[in-house]
């Protein structure tokens, strides 16, 4: 097990985002200075959940206002920090403009936080979160793979700016990663790459993709049933652990698939059925393909008709033994990440019954 250094502060980037909440409050809770960048420190009520933390734990919350887009931005927010965990990047699968709406900032962001690294002789290593989508873009890839699983070793070469164009900004944005920590010899780069991040937010006030594919399952809109998608499902707590341990285990490098299972969206809305099956319209059943490339782009914009092509119907397998062996990992299952997320839902108000 990793041992966390509390001599030192840590930044973090993105502070109000789904897996960063998670990441801030086990920081605080070993004693951790946090320094967490925001978009806008006006905006109070997104601190709520933090501060809440902050209060009760041993460690130290300060924040700072950092933009992306702006360089030098997080100059002052890292001076001192050994660690830089990067999170903040545009997770939108329907955007009008992928080029400024998610390229720009994911790599342009990438590019400002991490040669402000080098410029910063405090930090050590930086953990950048990136994702699977930077390893494939449709499951039909897999077929050409050994084993038809995903690996570290693989990069995303199906995703463009036309299709898929929030997996080509997470590429892009990682090899932006590699080829910053490759030209300088002060920091070691350890990237987390998850999966399909679900599970419970630090904050009631959930705004993630995650939080509208479950609310989806229990609102109605997926009763008649759901297409035959195979996916990675990995817990946000179990995301939160691996940053922890890809900063504090010595022996951490390259790339990490944090994934805790492969399954489909059938059997992630089946974990909900013998607690909730009678009070909610989960779907209990399996879309025609064909039907799902006729409707889908109607009820869901971000779906085309190529992405259905080539993603129902084919399974998802990804190996997350070098997690497991390197980081020490123990995933949570499937069921508890479904139960705790629909829970939260009902809890905050976000799901009638």
């Amino acid at each position: 097990m990793y041992r966390i250094d509390r001599k030192w502060p840590v930044l973090v980037t993105g502070a109000t985002g789904y897996v960063a909440g998670w990441l801030i409050k086990r920081l605080l809770e070993s004693g951790v200075t946090v320094h967490a960048t925001v978009r806008d420190l006006r905006e109070q009520d997104k601190l709520n959940a933090l501060n809440q933390i902050a209060r009760t734990a041993p460690g130290t919350l300060r924040y700072f206002q950092a933009n992306l887009l702006d360089d030098g931005s997080y100059a002052e927010a890292m001076q001192g920090c050994r660690v830089v965990f990067h999170t903040a990047s545009p997770f939108r699968l329907l955007v009008s403009d992928p080029q400024s709406e998610l390229i720009a900032p994911a790599v342009q962001g990438t590019r400002n936080v991490l040669s402000q690294a080098t410029l910063t002789p405090s930090v050590q290593r930086v953990v950048l979160t990136s994702s699977c989508a930077a390893i494939y873009g449709d499951n039909a890839d897999l077929l050409n793979l050994e084993h038809g699983m995903v690996t570290e070793e693989i990069w995303n070469h199906s995703s463009s700016l036309e299709h898929n164009p929030y997996s080509y900004s997470k590429t892009e944005a990682e090899k932006e990663a590699w080829r910053i920590a490759e030209a300088q010899q002060q920091w070691a780069l350890v990237v987390i790459n998850p999966s399909l991040v679900m599970g419970p937010a630090v904050t009631s006030d959930i705004t993630s993709e995650s939080f509208h594919i479950i609310r989806q399952m229990g609102d109605g809109s997926m009763k008649a049933g759901v297409p035959d998608w195979g996916v990675g499902v990995v817990d946000v707590r179990d995301v939160a652990e691996a940053h922890l341990s890809a900063a504090y285990t010595a022996h951490a490098r390259g790339r990490y698939i944090i994934s805790g299972c492969n399954t489909t969206l059938l059997e992630m809305t089946r974990q909900l059925l013998p607690k909730y099956g009678k009070h909610y319209p989960l779907p209990k059943r399996v879309l025609p393909k064909w039907l799902v490339w006729l409707f889908g782009p109607l009820l869901n914009p971000a779906m085309t008709r190529k992405s259905i092509a080539q993603n129902v119907g084919y399974a998802w397998k990804g190996n997350n033994t070098k997690s497991i062996g390197e980081l020490g990992l123990k995933y949570r299952p499937l069921s508890v990440t479904m139960n705790d997320f629909f829970a939260q839902l009902i809890e905050t108000g976000k799901l009638e019954r």
